[in-house]
């Protein structure tokens, strides 16, 4: 009698236990936890025993049904994920992706089946919903997401805020051009009330840090965002404004069945390392399309942001041509309303003139006209299927190799349904795709092979439109490799060597910065088309105000794609160092956006003791570029100082 109640006992306690499952990394590090409370689908995260995230809510609620509450564990799968492939326009060009996969069916009430799928590796978790076809239903809408992430009550933040839509110049927002606040508390609202844009970099007190962010997001999903601070800590899934887009568009996604949602990733780490060097926005995508086109990455020349909108003529663009050809740049981006002032007859003779000097040319369009108030053109192309392939047989016939398409307006999933036809589009006429005024990318470089860069960030242009971001420019330079630019490409288009901001160089906004500051951001920021905002004056001779021949003769050999990317040092927003590989040459970079003189002792594993590393530092004396051989020392040790708004490079 006793063995049969302890039987039934135990079968009835059997749903119970088996609501709580886990799987861990490959070194057993990371942990995720995965249970059903009171109907609720949840999840933590621990790093090496420290609590990261605190149970967080999954689930959402379609017009099909209900998958946030009332659900009930069924089962799990697991499977381990060995993987290698390779990526040619990122921080890294081989990956080895090694991760232990958790899949666990839930019902909800009626009966209908959602798995989550999680994807565990050593400093990264990736997880989606997956839905099955079940009867006649062929097709579902996402009317809310309850995906969520919990922090402990200690964490600081450094977020940048969603913006209102339909604000801004000509009512182009949002468009990831916010300010980032650093070490900022969770209770602090955004600027605007309306949540976060991807990535969200968490400080986790002395537990370490938490990058969120999502990825392989295409034309059958939105771009979401997180909400504001929910509670203790908690931060959602939020989907766009209705008003975005000019409110065009539902911001409820759609997706046929069987289908999924896009990966949301969290980056953990006790240190600062996993966050640089993670390359979870690419490991668990697929190329959408296959190519037959040879892309060719590398640097540009670019008049607009210096010597701004007159400088879109005929014989400016020659120069600027001219002097991509000196400095062995692959490309000239030629800007907005070069259909007005320069015409399509003479840019094809342009073309021409560019080809002759080994220079490739990217022109500039609007992506829109209705959901903005744009009058910079080509306006009304890129969003519709006919002109938008009228034009682009008209570039791949007079050799232009990329565009720059400008001012989208939201995250809605007809907006990503543009970014991919006007990838797809360009890919069948050979031309490469640079976004500006646009959402963040996610994942893109290894989904779309003629992708190469998103502005998405509050880029150089706001340099010459404000001091107040000349002045905030190291503030950001130590920021982004943390958060923005960790996770994407990021087309910043900087690298000043005007002391002015305005041809001429003798008016208009001061840098504040110092040339080997400039320098170290050519390898800071990374995108594979590189947009440089040097100028023609830039090439004189010193003393008639041309910049250091120590500058250009670095920003003629410093490569725009790596095969790998080590985390050295820093703090979001003070200081950062940086070292990158391209083939067996190191770029070993820092900067410094405190107050006071940065003394540095630094371990550089990628250098031996006794090595001489040549260095383009700061001079003590004026702050003007200098050469300078370091020494290492024992166990690949350097000290080296840099001074407020300054800078180093050094080449191995």
């Amino acid at each position: 009698m006793k063995n049969t109640w302890m039987m039934i006992w135990a079968l009835a306690a059997m749903p119970l236990f088996a609501q709580q499952v886990q799987v861990g990394g490959p070194d057993n590090k990371l942990q995720v936890k995965f249970e059903v409370k009171s109907g609720v689908p949840t999840y933590s995260v621990a790093y090496d025993g420290k609590q990261m995230l605190e149970d967080s809510p999954l689930g959402f609620v379609a017009n099909t049904g209900n998958y946030a509450s009332d659900m009930q564990y069924e089962s799990k799968e697991e499977r381990s994920i060995d993987e290698r492939y390779e990526l040619n326009r990122c921080k890294t060009s081989k990956v080895h992706y090694k991760a232990n996969e958790l899949k666990v069916t839930l019902k909800n009430a009626k009966g209908q089946k959602m798995y989550v799928v999680f994807r565990v590796s050593n400093n990264d978790v990736a997880f989606r919903y997956e839905l099955p076809k079940e009867g006649e239903t062929g097709s579902t809408v996402i009317k809310k997401e309850y995906t969520g992430f919990d922090f402990p009550a200690h964490t600081t933040t450094f977020l940048s805020p969603q913006s209102d839509p339909m604000i801004g110049w000509k009512r182009t927002k949002p468009s990831y051009e916010e300010e980032y606040k650093a070490d900022a508390k969770m209770t602090e609202p955004s600027q605007y009330g309306r949540g976060y844009t991807f990535p969200c970099l968490y400080h986790v007190g002395d537990d370490g840090w938490v990058l969120v962010n999502e990825t392989g997001v295409d034309s059958r999903y939105c771009g979401s965002r997180l909400s504001e601070m929910k509670g203790e800590g908690l931060y959602t899934i939020e989907f766009p404004m209705p008003e975005e887009n000019n409110g065009n568009g539902t911001s409820e996604p759609a997706f046929s069945l069987p289908g999924v949602t896009p990966w949301r990733t969290v980056t953990v780490g006790a240190t600062l390392k996993p966050i640089v060097e993670t390359t979870s926005p690419w490991d668990n995508v697929r190329p959408l399309y296959e190519t037959t086109h040879d892309y060719k990455f590398g640097k540009s020349t670019w008049s607009w942001i210096v010597w701004q909108d007159n400088s879109i003529n005929y014989d400016d663009q020659m120069r600027f041509i001219d002097l991509a050809s000196v400095m062995g740049y692959e490309y000239v981006l030629i800007d907005c309303n070069w259909h007005i002032n320069i015409g399509k007859e003479r840019m094809e003779k342009l073309v021409e003139y560019a080809k002759s000097k080994n220079v490739g040319v990217f022109l500039w369009y609007s992506s829109s006209g209705y959901w903005n108030d744009i009058v910079q053109g080509p306006t009304n192309i890129m969003d519709n299927l006919i002109s938008r392939k009228a034009a682009m047989r008209w570039l791949q016939k007079i050799g232009v190799k990329g565009i720059k398409v400008d001012f989208f307006g939201g995250d809605k999933q007809e907006t990503m349904r543009l970014y991919e036809s006007v990838l797809s589009d360009a890919d069948d006429h050979g031309l490469m795709v640079i976004f500006h005024g646009c959402t963040l990318p996610r994942g893109w470089e290894r989904m779309y092979p003629n992708y190469v860069g998103s502005e998405a960030v509050l880029a150089s242009e706001n340099l010459v439109f404000q001091q107040h971001f000349c002045d905030m420019e190291a503030f950001n330079a130590a920021l982004h490799p943390f958060c923005r630019n960790t996770v994407g490409c990021m087309e910043f288009g900087g690298c000043f060597m005007n002391r002015r901001l305005a041809k001429g160089n003798k008016q208009g906004n001061t840098r504040r910065t110092t040339d080997a500051h400039e320098l170290a951001t050519c390898v800071l920021f990374q995108n594979p088309v590189q947009n440089f905002a040097i100028t023609p004056e830039n090439m004189l001779p010193e003393s008639e105000g041309g910049a250091p021949r120590i500058s250009m003769d670095f920003l003629k050999t410093v490569p725009t794609v790596w095969d790998e990317t080590v985390f050295i040092d820093g703090y979001p927003g003070r200081y950062v160092v940086m070292a990158r590989r391209c083939g067996d040459k190191w770029y070993i970079v820092g900067t410094n956006a405190t107050t006071e003189l940065l003394k540095l002792r630094l371990t550089l594993p990628m250098l031996q003791k006794g090595d001489k590393v040549e260095a383009i530092i700061d001079n003590p004396k004026d702050g003007e570029p200098m050469k300078s051989i370091i020494k290492v020392g024992k166990n690949s040790e350097v000290k080296i100082s840099i001074r407020s708004n300054g800078g180093f490079v050094m080449v191995k």
